[in-house]
């Protein structure tokens, strides 16, 4: 399973699907570590990216000019860096999102 978010000396990646033309814009979750989002704004001239953008900057109470599509301009599968956040303050944020990953550990019993 792809991790949900990783860091860089520029910013937190996050790796996005992104369905255009929905009926609204939200967030859907995390699936196989990618944040499933809806938006309403049709994949013409950007406009589905500039709402991508700003959807995951009021999820994440941040800035629009934080967040920047860096790969997936003309698809689906986007990956989208962040900014300005500490790697604390990412995860944090990352994590009140809808169906983020928790880390499990199991334990065995002796036999």
């Amino acid at each position: 399973m792809r991790t949900p978010a990783s860091r860089r000396p520029e910013g937190a990646l996050l790796h996005l699907r992104v369905q255009p033309r929905a009926s609204r814009d939200e967030i859907l979750g995390w699936q196989d570590g990618v944040l499933r989002v809806r938006v309403a704004a049709p994949p013409v001239e950007g406009e589905a990216n500039a709402a991508v953008v700003a959807l995951v900057a009021r999820a994440l109470r941040i800035a629009p000019s934080t967040v920047r599509v860096v790969r997936g301009k003309r698809g689906r599968d986007k990956l989208v860096r962040l900014t300005g956040l500490g790697d604390d303050e990412a995860q944090s944020r990352l994590a009140s999102l809808p169906g983020y990953p928790r880390l499990t550990t199991t334990s065995r019993s002796p036999q």
